[in-house]
């Protein structure tokens, strides 16, 4: 559906007022983030299911922020996607006629869906057409009332929120190894040599670019397999069907960069039976213990609310993925990628204790 059906969908499940209510915050990331000037501006959103309509809402209230900035702006909605499930025909045509140098904003209960002809990669093909994008995907894992929570952690000070990322990105460029320490037990090495770290920041203002909103870590893929020890998950893990806070932490053992062993309670279990589902049917089912990410939060406005697009980004946590990270410069090709959140860390760069 587009705009004008999307509109009135958020009239009928009495969605709009809150929408038009968040607008107001949304408006502020369009400069800072986008440096939207004269350009086109697509809004992507689904409906959810049930009462986790975070995507929609999200997507009305970006529309009506952009609507206030005098933006040509267009809204389309889909049903939901999960792996495998191919976009909506007006999202895919949407997408086509969008003239080169433009920006799109995704938000996802989910996933966006196969793009169809336009390509297998969304982010290749952006770059192709010197788009910008922001996105956040997942939100079906929350209720809508969490709404709140996640615009909150975009409403920061972007310019000096950006500058400390520089700063740590900078220090991962420069650092052989990093050792991570925590009073729940992690006790981790990872080889980060010759590794550029990455920054999301939000500055998604160079076309071809874009990210994560809310933005707030820098991470960067591991130097091969070097990676050794013990990691203690008491923030939040990422499975099979969505993000579970940890409420009994989960340990992980690692050898070689690989995930030997895995104990802990029903979230221990819960991982574990999404990492062997994961490699039954993958293409690579060697790469879906490997541990591919290493990134350290930096919002001071995130919170672990059960959602990893806000949780991995929260000011005194960490975060190790497990999976794919070919696409941001490493070489492990899996199915999944699952970010696991752990809390307090004591982070150690080349044996030089990190001060935020």
């Amino acid at each position: 559906m587009e705009t004008v059906e999307c509109l009135s969908w958020l009239k009928k499940n009495n969605l709009y007022e809150l929408s038009e209510k968040l607008s107001f915050q949304i408006k502020k990331i369009f400069a800072p983030c986008l440096n939207v000037k004269d350009e086109k501006i697509l809004v992507v959103g689904d409906t959810g299911l049930g009462n986790k309509n975070i995507a929609a809402v999200m997507s009305g209230a970006y529309y009506l922020a952009a609507q206030q900035l005098s933006l040509d702006t267009k809204l389309v909605f889909q049903k939901i996607k999960s792996r495998g499930d191919v976009a909506d025909e007006d999202v895919v045509s949407s997408l086509s006629e969008l003239q080169e140098g433009n920006v799109i904003i995704l938000n996802m209960s989910d996933k966006l869906g196969n793009i169809k002809e336009l390509g297998k990669s969304f982010r290749r093909w952006v770059r192709k057409k010197n788009h910008r994008f922001v996105s956040a995907m997942s939100l079906g894992d929350l209720n809508t009332d969490k709404i709140g929570q996640i615009i909150e952690a975009m409403d920061v000070s972007y310019k000096p929120f950006q500058a400390s990322h520089e700063k740590l990105r900078q220090l991962f460029d420069e650092t052989d190894e990093i050792h991570i320490t925590t009073k729940a037990g992690t006790d981790l090495y990872y080889n980060i040599k010759g590794i550029n770290g990455i920054s999301a920041d939000g500055n998604y203002t160079i076309s071809g670019s874009g990210g994560n909103l809310p933005a707030g870590e820098v991470y960067a893929p591991p130097n091969g397999k070097r990676i050794e020890g013990k990691i203690v998950i008491d923030g939040s893990s990422r499975v099979q069907n969505g993000t579970i806070l940890a409420k009994e932490p989960i340990t992980l053992k690692v050898e070689d960069g690989n995930i030997i062993e895995i104990s802990g309670g029903k979230e221990a279990k819960e991982l574990e039976n999404t990492l062997n589902w994961a490699a039954s049917v993958a293409k690579h089912p060697g790469s879906v213990r490997r541990i591919c990410e290493l990134g350290i939060g930096l919002n001071p406005k995130a919170k672990i609310i059960g959602a990893t697009i806000v949780d991995d980004k929260v000011l005194g946590t960490a975060h190790i993925g497990i999976g794919s990270n070919y696409w941001f410069g490493g070489n492990i090709y899996a199915i999944i990628h699952l970010d696991q959140v752990f809390k307090n860390p004591k982070i150690e760069f080349d044996g030089k204790v990190m001060e935020i």
